[in-house]
């Protein structure tokens, strides 16, 4: 019964080393962050004003889901983006490229809706409480269109 106290040891030092990689795992994430963002469509001659929120998947991938209205005349123009960003390795990670599906609905003539492929890369200070963008970004599909946003991002607890 002598290996009875040392396997209790070795399995409890076991339980907490492993305990202590995966909060070292959830401290490397960042937090999800969410804001709001403004910019210009260059092909719809328009302003933008959305939303988007960015959701760590890993160290160096995010979930990036946005909505995005247009200020057009007549009518309204509106997207939504479900996207994943990717962080090459950089001293300061702040560089991103990504792509994903953009859903765009028009309301002018009778109104239809197109799905996209759109591509996407820019810029963030990922290091302060609230973390400042800018990006480009180029839908690709029916109506292939071009728009650079810039906004703030606010981390959540």
């Amino acid at each position: 019964m002598r290996w009875w106290p040392r396997g209790c040891v070795l399995l409890w030092s076991v339980m907490l080393v492993g305990e202590a990689a995966s909060a070292q795992r959830r401290a490397l994430l960042d937090r999800p962050r969410v804001g709001p963002h403004l910019g210009y469509n260059f092909d719809a001659d328009a302003l933008t004003l959305g939303v988007q929120a960015t959701l760590p998947v890993t160290t160096r991938v995010d979930l990036y889901p946005s909505l995005d209205y247009y200020a057009i005349s007549p009518g309204t123009l509106w997207a939504i983006n479900m996207d994943v960003k990717f962080r090459p390795p950089t001293q300061l990670g702040a560089l991103y490229v990504g792509g994903g599906i953009d859903y765009l609905h028009t309301s002018a003539s009778g109104g239809s809706g197109d799905v996209n492929l759109d591509v996407l890369g820019g810029w963030e200070a990922r290091r302060r409480p609230f973390v400042p963008y800018v990006e480009g970004r180029l839908i690709l599909g029916s109506g292939s269109a071009f728009q650079i946003v810039g906004g703030l991002n606010f981390k959540l607890q």
